[in-house]
């Protein structure tokens, strides 16, 4: 064992099913950080928390397909649940596809999501963000997550698929049982439920694919449909795969971006101050709650051979989990005032939320955009902004913020 190494014989120092956990975890995170930058959990899972140790692996060009996972406690949870593919779509996503499946697939998916068809969605955005803050005035006090930050990117996602009208409740459901596969698991009966809820969705979806193909329009599944690189085209499965991604991912985190931006400066008076005063800090705050509070707090990795980090070796089909938000709070890094927020801290565009390398978020630009748009027009809005009630998280591990918001915007 090297120096900096943290060992399944040591202390378990990162226990995300501990109460409190996901209502906060940076003192985890913390002390994760000061035992040094690599650790090795009991399930057998590898945590990097480091800022330096999560850009390198983020760029590695490392897998994330689960079939090259090998033997481990977390394989062995997936064996009792049944379970022998990736419980997301098969693993047909982007997501979870390396080369070069993973170039053909996001080459044809940026063909329709693209800088500039995100930018012309403004208006849009605005209108909606509008209409939200309309209601929000005429009722004085609401939960913000179901006035604001859900319904936004929900709205949003849905008009640019195209989607016909479906049961919205139930597929809420699903996603957020979906969403549960992005973090540790400790139970075979999760896996069951979270595979359960894929199968769902995913069948779901390929109703609504279905559907377009008979009733094609100019929104993005209908072009998603269409869509053709060199010769190539997505086939049935993949074209699923990629809709529930976009689908989800486009709405699943920008919330907790919302919710979890509002709170925050809620809870530090100065900077929403500072952001009523300068309505130009918008887009710099995004970046700087993006980092503070990170709406995707973990990324993951597989190693396909022996892999060195600070002179320690990680064998083959090892788990290597980068700790998005604890390197978003690198003392090392950011400086002593890292757990702080500074909407106008000039380096904040360097946070690690949207990943790194080849799987860097491709809706970073249309949640940067919401969220900007979310925040500068709530601020302008309402001067009486207040908290209004106790704070409920969502529970969650990784795709973690409050599950209710509630506030004030009368005197």
């Amino acid at each position: 064992m090297t120096e900096n190494v943290v060992t399944e014989n040591d202390e378990v120092l990162f226990d995300p099913f501990a109460p409190g956990f996901t209502d906060d975890p940076y003192p985890q995170y913390r002390q994760l950080r000061e035992a040094g930058p690599v650790y090795q959990h009991p399930l057998g899972f590898w945590l990097l928390t480091q800022h330096a140790e999560v850009s390198d692996l983020l760029r590695s060009g490392l897998s994330v397909e689960d079939r090259n996972l090998g033997p481990s406690p977390m394989r062995d949870l997936r064996e009792q649940a049944g379970i022998d593919v990736d419980p997301r779509a098969g693993g047909l996503s982007m997501l979870d596809r390396d080369p070069p499946d993973h170039t053909r697939l996001r080459s044809l998916v940026s063909k329709v999501f693209t800088p500039r068809s995100i930018a012309a969605l403004e208006p849009e955005v605005t209108a909606l963000v509008d209409e939200a803050l309309d209601r929000i005035a005429e009722a004085g006090s609401v939960d913000l997550v179901e006035e604001l930050a859900f319904p936004l990117p929900f709205a949003v996602i849905s008009r640019m698929l195209g989607m016909p009208p479906v049961d919205h409740v139930r597929l809420r459901e699903l996603t957020a049982q979906l969403v549960r596969s992005l973090e540790p698991v400790n139970d075979p009966a999760t896996l069951a439920a979270i595979a359960a809820a894929d199968a769902e969705l995913s069948a779901v979806i390929a109703d609504v694919i279905a559907w377009k193909r008979d009733n094609e329009a100019d929104d993005l599944l209908t072009a998603l449909i269409a869509a053709e690189h060199d010769g190539d085209v997505l086939s049935d499965e993949e074209l699923v795969a990629q809709v529930v991604l976009l689908y989800v991912a486009g709405h699943e985190t920008t919330v907790n971006l919302i919710a979890g931006g509002v709170l925050a400066l809620l809870r530090e008076p100065d900077q929403l101050a500072l952001l009523r005063e300068r309505p130009d800090l918008a887009g710099a705050a995004t970046e700087e709650l993006l980092r503070y509070d990170s709406p995707v707090q973990l990324s993951r990795r597989i190693t396909l051979e022996p892999h060195t980090i600070l002179g320690h070796v990680i064998p083959p089909g090892s788990f290597v989990i980068a700790s998005l938000a604890s390197a978003n709070r690198d003392e090392r890094f950011w400086g002593p005032d890292a757990d702080q927020v500074r909407i106008d801290r000039p380096d904040a565009r360097r946070h690690v939320s949207f990943g790194g390398g080849p799987h860097h978020c491709l809706g970073a630009a249309l949640a940067r955009l919401e969220a900007r748009v979310a925040f500068g027009r709530l601020v302008e809005r309402f001067d009486t902004l207040a908290l209004d009630g106790e704070v409920e998280w969502n529970g969650r591990i990784n795709l973690r913020g409050p599950g209710r918001l509630p506030v004030s915007v009368t005197a």
